[in-house]
């Protein structure tokens, strides 16, 4: 029997086809719009939640995911024979398989988002705890753009596979491309013809949705992009100091009281206590696993502490002394307190600009005019006005870095903290990054900063902290340094780290 090419054209002018390619698109589309919605929350409770959520989501993923569509499509739409009420949705054909078709997609897109969510650096998470943001704030201006940008491509390849399941909607009668097709060929018979017109129609609409969603990934990857350019006239960038304007005070802003943390059996931190005076600048030093980058990183809670307590200008902040609690105005004051982290931890998906203007619009520090002009200047200060435009991705560490510094001057601290902010630069990248933090120690910033810069922390510090084995070793002024013995503890490590810079 030859094929009927004919038959096969006129198929494209069967409206009853295109009323079906309509509804299928519209299925597929809430579904998988629905789906994204509801598994983003199921990926999260996964990812994120108390013990018995996480338990809760995971078996409802295993569940739907082990049961058939096929099954569950019947199932959902015979359901109102147990309870009568569900009859004026259920038995719509459309509604029935919509449900249907959510409930089992929700299960595969949570995991596709449970990917999305596990790939973003911890850091991020980290740098939104240190500018204030809160859960809700962070995950939808931070986590939530860049985990769904990373799980699109398969979200697309998900909504392909929606396309394709809305086929086995015509068990319970409902009118989509199959059962217009099936209904033709019982006919005629001409099955061969009718499912090639059955098929053009489902990929011209995977086709025209691919496309759509090509298109979204391309808007959404921020590294294809060009240079952008500079929203700000561009300047030379400074280095020469600024005017000191240093002057330490008596008030303690930071005092850290029998500070004890411990991993397991191995103690990182042993009763350290600590204070640091408005103005001041004090630089931690020590060989690598000393407890440096633990100890600084519990002044701001990125740490937690077994034993001990840490008070911030005065009140108290945290304590461990009847079980591990922050003070009630820790999430409204943390701002006070500035990180630059190792890793500079930028949002990728914002420009620079964006970066630094992140957290003053989060906390709605002023009109919009005003913060931009504020995010401008201390991009100037730092010597990234230039590049204000661009995304972190088109700088180089030591920028990084520089920009990192203006995102937490923009919250106005009190203390701004440095966890080897020149650690992850190329060597010839380390002196811009602390041309800029000598600045800021001129102009007054109080400071406390992890380094293994020897020479820097002599000329900057105020204070050298030395921590060894978890406890501290030493704790001696600029000048106390200067008249120490050679044979002191600080002075050989300091001796031995500059021979090997």
């Amino acid at each position: 029997m030859p094929f009927d090419w004919d038959y096969l054209i006129g198929l494209a002018s069967v409206k009853d086809f295109w009323s079906a390619s309509l509804l299928v698109a519209w299925l597929s589309v809430l579904t998988w719009t629905i789906g994204v919605v509801t598994g983003f929350f199921v990926a999260l409770a996964r990812t994120s939640g108390p013990f018995w959520l996480r338990q809760l989501s995971g078996t409802y993923i295993w569940f739907f995911r082990s049961l058939p569509l096929l099954v569950l499509l019947i199932f959902v739409y015979n359901l109102p024979q147990l309870v009568p009420g569900l009859r004026p949705v259920l038995s719509n054909p459309f509604w029935a398989g919509l449900i249907a078709l959510v409930i089992s997609e929700t299960a595969y897109i949570a995991e596709i988002h449970r990917g999305g969510l596990l790939s973003i650096d911890r850091g991020q998470h980290e740098a939104a705890h240190a500018l204030g943001i809160r859960a809700f704030g962070k995950y939808r201006q931070i986590i939530v753009p860049q985990a769904f940008r990373v799980a699109l491509p398969t979200l697309g390849n998900q909504f392909i596979t929606i396309v394709k399941l809305t086929s086995l909607v015509s068990v319970i009668s409902l009118a989509e491309i199959l059962l217009v097709g099936q209904r033709l060929y019982t006919r005629n018979f001409l099955v061969i013809e009718t499912l090639v017109a059955v098929s053009v129609y489902y990929v011209l609409i995977v086709t025209l949705f691919t496309w759509a969603l090509s298109w979204l990934e391309r808007h959404m990857d921020v590294t294809r992009r060009l240079t952008a350019e500079q929203v700000v006239p561009a300047r030379l960038e400074r280095k020469a100091a600024a005017t000191t304007a240093r002057k330490i005070g008596t008030e303690v802003v930071v005092a850290l009281h029998k500070i004890r943390k411990a991993f397991g059996e191995k103690v990182v931190l042993n009763d350290i206590s600590l204070e640091v005076r408005s103005g001041e600048v004090v630089s931690i030093i020590g060989p690598s696993g000393s407890g440096k980058t633990t100890l600084i990183r519990t002044i701001n809670a990125l740490q937690d502490i077994d034993a001990g307590s840490i008070r911030f200008h005065g009140a108290e902040w945290i304590s461990a002394e009847a079980g591990y609690h922050l003070a009630p105005s820790f999430h409204a004051d943390v701002v006070h307190l500035g990180m630059v982290f190792q890793s500079f931890n930028l949002f990728p998906h914002k420009t620079v600009l964006d970066n630094v203007l992140m957290a003053p619009r989060y906390h709605q520090m002023g009109k919009e005019a005003e913060l931009r002009q504020k995010a401008e200047a201390y991009l100037e200060k730092v010597g990234m006005a230039a590049h204000a435009a661009k995304y972190p991705h088109q700088l180089s560490g030591g920028q990084k870095q520089r920009v990192a510094i203006a995102r937490a001057l923009a919250m106005e601290p009190k203390v701004i903290l440095f966890d080897e902010p020149t650690s992850a630069l190329d060597p010839e990248l380390v002196g811009e990054v602390l041309q800029v933090i000598e600045n800021l120690a001129s102009e007054g910033m109080t400071m406390i900063i992890v380094t293994h810069e020897m020479r820097f922390a002599t000329r900057i510090s105020d204070r050298i902290v030395m921590m060894e084995e978890g406890k501290m070793v030493a704790n001696v002024t600029a000048e106390e340094l200067a008249e120490a013995p050679a044979e002191a503890r600080i002075r050989q490590f300091m001796t031995q780290s500059e021979d090997h810079g």
